[in-house]
């Protein structure tokens, strides 16, 4: 292997391993990740509700789909005397914890007394607090017993609280308020409920006592007890299992393709040099031998290179998203070897297979043809690319249509596989696409530039195999980039559009704490009118989606639903407030969906679908409606939602229509203010665009990569290139036709990739557009665009002409080695 062709291939198997190693690290932090046991670490065990749902698939009742719960799930507190009768156990703490809001407007926790046992919490001053108006308090708070505090609890006014202690130590002392217990309970929104069960107790303690003592509930031990502890961790690690390995496919498929390309032309710069080999008497054998063994000396370092520097990409990436807020607090970085072996394993099997694939039509050729052939490029596809291009067009045009009949959450899952199925179409039917362009573009270029324009059409018409290699890691960063960034855009669009045009509230009451209180509803209904005001809840509940479970953004109505407009397409939202529900659940029984997972002739059908804490309800549907990217996928009736959220005490806004003067109930409730419906529709829009950075953050990755393929597989084609271009020079041509020739051809290998790319990402977006969010709601910059295509010309041109005018200097004649 020539050794600028040797560097080409060295620099994207490095580059292949860092990416592929980078989702790597994120995939084992995901697996590994625990929650910290701050609270509970002095526990020998930990009772909860499980935070997750699992539904057997219909066509597979073996397998099931889990879902991750983002509402804490509560435990009865009567199972604690089951708990405390089993061998071992000395305690049981039925941990309460809920947010506290002070005069100045800060956020605290608030806790239950008994959870002083936890911790190293001392009283050091008064007595516990017992009764319903007492607290105890951190003794560096410079609050002395028999104090006043006004605080801001359980969705309740501001209320006076007596201070009847003074607590020192504990890693959370200063921060947290003490509640009575039976206190704790009533202000969470569930009496005779707890967070969990802390089990305190001896070696001697036996999980499978304690699983018996509290069937149906989760008994967690070791590192779990942090999952119980901090239960977004864990949801965190199901949905950032769930994309590292979608991304990381992804990513896979690209490098897979671009080393594949980048190694068969380097097999084929040596073509002559192997025929040879054949010639004299080598076999098939021995002439792959000697490619795979130059290969893994070029793939075993590079690769382990890329593998190590895979560590500190995949430490970026996660400080990224934990900084967007992506992350959890508590998801910490697991940094070990098993990335680093996976990505030297993978691309070192890449590298290898994709050398012995090239060497195959090499060593199969006979001996006695062997030179004759090896001067020739093949013209003709094989039967077997031809076939199975056409099958991937035929899947991705196959998929397209799909989106389009289903729509909603069918289309969006969707749309990976549809470029994917596109982009291996165009990679196997690549000399076909680079004929095409030339028929195209060819005439075009002739016209200014005869000579080299001619020269241009006719070596790439020749070599329409080899440029095959070139168009395709053009279109594939073209079209995955442009898919993927603009279909994100189109998302934000979607949500600023729908929610500017469905908010017809005047004011929006917000929070800067948990949540606007539940009594500022009741308050503002007396001071703007009962049908001026409509409270939100929002939560995220799981349904069965075309067979597989799905989290979707829901939202509790409560009030005048005049304030929103969904875009109802059949049915009616008053219908949420009909119907009263079955025991057990207060509100009503009822359910309306968006576009995206329902459809009109649902109406007046059940659904089953399970609540943030995973309660399974079966509600009637009373409503379908357009702008699910707006208000969300299920709307719900607000008392239902409550009833099963964490903080049941608060709402995430109110929408409040006329010009009542609402300042009176804003300087009654700390931390509340008011906002225009435009002012909050943009501060959604700013939600949704962060929740999709770190996407755009693999995708921008996953892009790069594979422009520095681009790069190397033009500057690795124009160097296999110098015989050629060293006899066009001796049979006439001049150094500044053959210098032209090589940028119009450049130019039209380019313009031809990023024609694929276009039309692959056009048809990704039309029907992400058409199925999903609107074709209105397409959102596709032209400086974005034009930037990118800037990049990938000046770069494509950069990687061709620096190596060529290094083979043609000015002075020296022109000679074949």
């Amino acid at each position: 292997m020539r050794r600028g062709i040797a560097a080409g291939v060295a620099a994207a198997l490095l580059c292949a391993a860092a990416l592929t190693g980078a989702f790597g690290v994120l995939l084992e932090s995901a697996l590994r990740a625990h929650g910290a046991t701050d609270r509970y670490g002095s526990a020998v065990a930990v009772v909860a509700a499980s935070q997750r749902v699992e539904a057997a698939r219909s066509g597979n009742p073996d397998q099931s789909d889990p879902r991750p719960l983002v509402e804490r799930a509560r435990v009865p507190a009567a199972v604690a005397d089951r708990v405390r009768a089993v061998p071992g156990v000395t305690k049981v703490v039925a941990d309460v914890s809920l947010p506290v809001v002070t005069a100045d407007g800060a956020v605290r926790t608030g806790r239950g007394w008994d959870a002083t046992a936890l911790t190293a919490v001392e009283l050091r001053a008064g007595r516990a607090p017992s009764a319903d108006r007492e607290v105890a308090v951190d003794a560096g708070s410079g609050r002395a017993v028999g104090d006043t505090l006004r605080l801001q609890v359980g969705g309740g006014a501001p209320e006076p609280y007596r201070i009847s202690g003074l607590v020192a130590g504990g890693s959370a002392a200063g921060h947290d308020i003490w509640f009575g217990q039976r206190t704790a309970q009533a202000l969470a929104g569930r009496p005779g409920h707890a967070d969990a069960l802390v089990v305190l107790g001896t070696k001697e303690t036996s999980a499978r006592s304690l699983e018996a003592a509290a069937p149906g509930l989760v008994v967690a031990t070791g590192a779990d007890r942090g999952d119980v502890e901090h239960p977004e961790v864990a949801a965190a690690r199901l949905d950032l299992i769930g994309v590292c390995a979608s991304i990381g496919g992804v990513a896979l498929l690209v490098v897979l393709l671009i080393v594949t390309g980048l190694l068969d032309m380097s097999v084929r710069d040596r073509t002559r040099e192997l025929a040879v080999l054949r010639a004299i008497g080598a076999t098939p054998r021995q002439v792959r031998r000697v490619i795979v063994r130059e290969t893994l000396k070029v793939a075993v370092p590079a690769s382990l290179l890329g593998g190590l520097l895979s560590l500190e990409l995949g430490t970026l990436l996660h400080r990224f998203m934990a900084g967007q807020g992506v992350l959890p607090p508590g998801l910490g970085l697991a940094l070990g070897p098993i990335p680093v072996l996976g990505a030297l394993a993978l691309a070192v099997l890449t590298a290898v297979g994709s050398a012995w694939l090239a060497a195959r039509r090499v060593s199969a050729i006979q001996p006695a043809k062997a030179v004759s052939e090896s001067s020739v490029e093949p013209t003709r596809l094989p039967r077997w690319r031809m076939v199975t291009g056409l099958v991937f067009l035929a899947v991705g045009l196959g998929s397209a249509t799909t989106a389009f009949a289903l729509g909603g959450q069918v289309a969006a899952a969707a749309m990976g596989g549809l470029v994917l199925s596109l982009i291996w179409a165009a990679a196997l039917l690549g000399p076909w696409i680079v004929r095409a362009g030339v028929a195209v573009l060819g005439p075009v270029m002739r016209l200014p530039f005869p000579v080299p324009g001619r020269l241009a059409t006719d070596t790439a018409t020749a070599s329409a195999v080899r440029l095959a290699s070139v168009v395709t890691p053009i279109a594939l960063a073209l079209s995955f980039g442009a898919s993927q960034l603009f279909v994100q855009t189109t998302a934000v669009n979607a949500t600023r559009t729908q929610a500017a045009a469905g908010l017809r509230a005047d004011h929006v009451l917000v929070a800067n704490g948990p949540g606007v209180p539940r009594a500022a509803y009741q308050a503002v209904r007396e001071t703007a009118g009962p049908d001026a005001v409509t409270a939100v809840k929002r939560t995220t509940v799981v349904m069965k989606v075309t067979d597989q479970l799905q989290s979707l953004a829901a939202q509790g109505l409560k009030g005048a639903l005049t304030n929103l407009d969904p875009g109802v397409k059949a049915g009616s939202l008053k219908g949420l407030k009909e119907s009263k529900g079955p025991k057990g659940l207060r509100g009503t029984n009822t359910v309306a969906l968006s576009t995206n997972v329902g459809s009109a002739d649902e109406v007046g059908s059940t659904v089953s679908l399970w609540l943030g804490d995973g309660t399974l309800i079966h509600p009637r549907v009373v409503a379908v409606y357009d702008r699910g990217q707006g208000f969300g996928d299920v709307l719900l009736p607000h008392d239902v939602v409550a009833a099963h959220v964490t903080d049941a005490g608060h709402d995430d806004y109110l929408l409040v229509k006329g010009e009542a003067d609402l300042r009176p109930v804003l300087d009654r409730f700390p931390g509340t203010h008011a906002t225009s419906a435009g002012q909050y529709s943009a501060a959604l829009t700013e939600q949704a665009r962060r929740q999709g950075l770190p996407g755009l953050f693999a995708v921008a990755a996953i892009s790069l990569f594979t422009l520095i393929g681009v790069l190397t597989t033009l500057a690795v084609a124009t160097a296999s290139r110098r015989r050629e271009l060293v006899l066009l020079r001796l049979i006439g041509a001049t150094r500044g036709q053959v210098l032209a020739m090589l940028r119009l051809e450049t130019c039209l290998v380019l313009g031809t990739g990023a024609a694929v790319g276009a039309l692959v990402a056009a048809v990704t977006l039309l029907t992400f557009g058409g199925a999903v969010t609107g074709l209105s709601a397409l959102s596709v910059s032209p400086t974005v665009c034009a930037a990118v295509l800037g990049t990938v010309f000046l770069s494509g041109t950069a990687a061709v002409m620096l190596p060529a005018r290094r083979m043609l200097p000015r002075r020296r004649p022109p000679r074949i080695a």
